[in-house]
């Protein structure tokens, strides 16, 4: 019995680790069942011990069968995923096709928009087309009337070419007259210029005479004239005119060394420089205030008035007379009667 039993727990432990406690209990039962009726057909035990293999086997079999459906399982979940990620990418391109998509259905919008004003801009078109096929037929009719009036012209320019040849050998005739009037002017300027050189010779001479006439008439004029003004101001109005007279050694008035002469007066302890002269230029004007400078640096004193009595002012010198501050009189008697006042 207790081999028995050793031979059914060495079947029990080819099953799963599950089946064993089953497996046991059932072979115990068995045993007590042989026990309890004494004894137990040798044919009844064989077939229970072939049971139990062909259930081994067949245990055997389904554990094959699950490991091959864990396999399949897991080969069925990795395809699900790639299925996913596929999906997952399907959907992102669907909605970038969906954003594309209506894109283009706005940019169809925006070409039907576009088509309308193309038909529109077309109609214009045919329009200007109808215009100007009406216009091209007036500019043929103008056409045939101008191939008209050249046929005319051509006719005209005709007869002018014939007459340009006659006005050609006028014109001939009349080149060859100026060419005889060009020698005759030439040998006339010529002798124009001959009597040129011989005019300014003679005018020439002529200045010079006048010029030192004029000089020596000057210089006496000029002292007669300031003779008489100063005459004037001592004995019709009182005032007594000084001649301040200095070498000017570095040539400040002139520009090179002479002697400066100049009238002043004073009175009530102002300082008039006055300038007394039959006739004023635009530089005796610039030479007065040289003259006034040169007095004002040579004595330490402040001029207080610039005067110039003369009856003959240049017009050219009046803008410098009052850019550098000075009064002209045309006689002593004018500037006399103001001082008076």
């Amino acid at each position: 019995m207790a081999k028995a039993k050793q031979r059914y727990i060495e079947i029990v432990e080819e099953f799963p680790i599950e089946f064993h406690k089953p497996m046991l209990r059932l072979a115990d039962a068995i045993m007590e069942r042989v026990r309890a009726e004494f004894a137990v057909r040798r044919e009844d035990f064989d077939e229970l011990r072939s049971a139990i293999a062909e259930l081994a086997q067949a245990q055997k079999r389904t554990e094959e069968r699950v490991e091959e459906l864990a396999q399949a399982q897991k080969r069925t979940e990795e395809r699900v995923e790639e299925l996913a990620q596929a999906q997952k990418r399907t959907e992102e391109r669907v909605e970038e096709l969906a954003q594309a998509q209506k894109r283009t259905e706005e940019r169809v919008e925006e070409l039907a928009q576009a088509q309308n004003r193309t038909e529109e801009r077309v109609e214009e078109l045919a329009q200007a087309q109808k215009r100007t096929e009406e216009r091209v037929e007036e500019l043929a009719q103008a056409q045939k009337r101008t191939e008209e009036r050249v046929e005319e012209l051509a006719q005209a320019q005709n007869r002018t070419e014939e007459r340009v040849e006659e006005l050609a050998q006028a014109q001939n005739r009349t080149e060859e007259r100026v060419e005889e009037l060009a020698q005759a002017q030439k040998r006339t300027e010529e002798r124009v210029e001959e009597l040129a050189q011989v005019q300014k010779r003679f005018e020439k001479h002529f200045d010079m005479q006048i010029g030192a006439l004029g000089s020596r008439w000057g210089l006496k004029t000029e002292a007669s004239f300031r003779a008489a003004a100063e005459g004037i101001l001592g004995e019709d109005f009182g005032m007594r005119v000084e001649r301040y007279i200095a070498y000017d050694k570095e040539g400040e008035v002139f520009g090179r060394p002479d002697q400066v002469e100049i009238d002043i007066l004073i009175r009530d302890d102002k300082i008039t420089a006055i300038e007394i002269k039959s006739s004023m230029s635009k530089s005796d004007v610039y030479t007065f205030d040289k003259k006034v400078s040169f007095f004002e640096k040579r004595q330490q004193e402040k001029v207080d008035r610039k005067l110039i009595i003369t009856p003959m002012l240049d017009p050219r010198a009046e803008e410098l007379v009052k850019t550098l501050g000075m009064k002209v009189y045309s006689s002593c008697y004018d500037w006399g009667d103001e001082e008076l006042k």
